[in-house]
């Protein structure tokens, strides 16, 4: 094999393991999962509708981040729940784009450091005016995650 045509190779196989790299990472557009709401957007509307925020931290590339998105969330169960009670919104806990916190901008990044994420996915129930409610760290199957909803969904009513 010459050096020209081994390079050629090599280079085909690392641009197509980089493209399938790439789509394992990249977030999944499913059909019929959760409305996300902006961070920004979501404080006014669960004020006005009288709901709580749930919080999705994730990070790109995350198995079990993908797996919520892809089993959980579309659950009928976990979606009634949502759509009924809560203002759903996803945060890339790795990333530099800005949101506003207590009046202050600062990077989803940080954001996701003063939740104390440690690990993602990192879900996060909380009130309008921004009290944290519960923080869960990790995956969880949609039964779990329907009672934890049911839990903050029961109790604001109470």
């Amino acid at each position: 094999m010459t050096p020209k045509l081994a390079l050629g190779a090599l280079l085909s196989f690392l641009l197509i393991a980089g493209w399938f790299a790439i789509q394992e990472a990249a977030p999944t557009n499913t059909e019929g999962l959760t409305d996300w709401v902006s961070f920004e957007e979501a404080f006014e509307l669960a004020q006005q509708d009288n709901k709580l925020l749930l919080l999705d931290i994730y990070e790109v590339g995350c198995k079990f981040c993908r797996e919520m998105e892809e089993t959980v969330y579309p659950s009928p169960a976990v979606k009634a729940i949502i759509e009924q009670s809560y203002v759903p919104v996803r945060i890339d806990g790795n990333s530099d784009n800005p949101l506003v916190w207590k009046g202050e901008t600062i990077p989803s990044s940080q954001f996701a450091q003063e939740m104390g994420v440690s690990a993602y996915p990192y879900t996060v129930i909380m009130t309008p005016e921004g009290q944290v409610l519960d923080r869960k760290r990790g995956f969880l199957s949609a039964l779990e995650f329907s009672q934890l909803l049911r839990q903050y969904r029961l109790s604001q009513s109470s």
